[in-house]
């Protein structure tokens, strides 16, 4: 029987209750597929860092790089400065596990769920690929005169051929290989800016370059801002999209809007071969903590995700059509906090893995 080490961090605010519920759908999927996982819960988050001054203590985080997965419940508390304890802990495995991609699928169930007139399930498929390690986020920034009248803030951003480039190979390999609506073309479509940040002359000739490699995938461009607006207008035009790292953090939060809301949504932060990380991608919502009405289904989907990741294709499935199965009959009817108590659409889909 297989076995898989993986790390938990259930985090902050909601963060521990959704994750809680995400390891009910995992632990029904090993009963019903036949493997095991290690659990190694890890204490970490705001209230460990306010007690103890480290986010991520350098043994715990050996502890986690050994394993298999790493799941990731929410981070962020309004008691700590911004980004303290999210660069120590979600940066931290993105850049010292050179997480370089960050994987967000977006995909619509249910056509009630999209706030979009007229687009169903059929219009909303698509993988959005973000580069996960450069660009704006490698935390290259200063002050000069700080707190005075004349202050001047900089931020870098950084780009690498080699970085850029396995970006773009990662999308071009979905593309060949993510099964699709009936009908649909495979394409890879480059989101940037080189119209206006010139660095992003590097994503289009490494894009160009590297798509001459697979003759069978069609392309696309677009600028930031029209891809923002085509993925509201004809959002059945994108298949597979890649895109620098601050642009990804923008776009992949409208493409959770489409599919339902961030509590639809689901993100992997992967080294293909390597310890990967993944998490819900909604925040720590700290207001609703302990109240039994976040919802758990982007938490659930991460462990599909996460067992894609680690070859339980099959359990995969089962968690993403249990889900899928609960809104299509309508059990299940959104996944906006107090739609549903938070325990009880755990124990939902857990009971509709063992059922099918």
């Amino acid at each position: 029987m297989s076995q898989y080490d993986i790390t938990i961090i259930g985090g902050d605010g909601i963060g521990p209750e959704v994750t809680r519920e995400a390891f009910k759908v995992a632990d029904a999927a090993c009963e019903v597929f036949g493997f095991q996982l290690k659990k190694n819960e890890l204490p970490i988050g705001s209230q460990y860092f306010l007690d103890h001054g480290d986010p991520f203590p350098d043994a715990m985080f050996e502890e986690a790089r050994q394993g298999d997965a790493i799941f990731l419940g929410a981070i962020g508390d309004p008691r700590c400065e911004p980004g303290k304890v999210e660069y120590g802990i979600i940066a931290k495995c993105r850049f010292d596990l050179d997480l370089y991609v960050n994987l967000r699928p977006v995909k619509l169930l249910q056509e009630s769920l999209c706030p979009l007139k007229g687009k169903g399930p059929a219009d909303i498929d698509m993988l959005i690929v973000r580069e996960n390690t450069e660009g704006a986020y490698t935390g290259m920034h200063g002050f000069a005169h700080k707190g005075q009248p004349l202050e001047v803030a900089t931020q870098t951003m950084v780009y690498t051929r080699e970085g850029v480039e396995r970006a773009i190979r990662y999308a071009f390999h979905l593309a060949e290989t993510r099964e699709r609506q009936p009908g649909k073309e495979a394409q890879v479509t480059l989101v940037d800016k080189a119209n206006a940040v010139r660095a992003h002359d590097l994503w289009q000739r490494t894009f160009y370059e590297v798509a001459k490699e697979h003759p069978n995938i069609k392309t696309d461009h677009a600028y930031i801002d029209a891809a923002c607006m085509w993925m509201v207008k004809n959002p059945e035009w994108f298949d597979v999209a890649v895109t620098p790292n601050l642009f990804g953090d923008i776009i992949t939060d409208l493409g959770a809007m489409i599919q339902g809301g961030m509590g639809m949504a689901a993100s992997g932060n992967i080294h293909p071969g390597k310890v990967s990380l993944f998490e819900p991608i909604h925040g720590s919502a700290p207001k609703h903590a302990g109240k039994n009405v976040a919802s758990p289904i982007a938490a659930a989907m991460a462990v599909g995700m996460m067992f894609d990741y680690l070859g339980e294709k099959k359990a995969a499935q089962a968690v993403d059509k249990a889900i899928a199965d609960l809104f299509a009959d309508g059990r299940l009817k959104g996944a906006s906090t107090g739609t549903h108590p938070t325990n009880e659409v755990g124990d939902m889909i857990a009971a509709e893995i063992r059922k099918n």
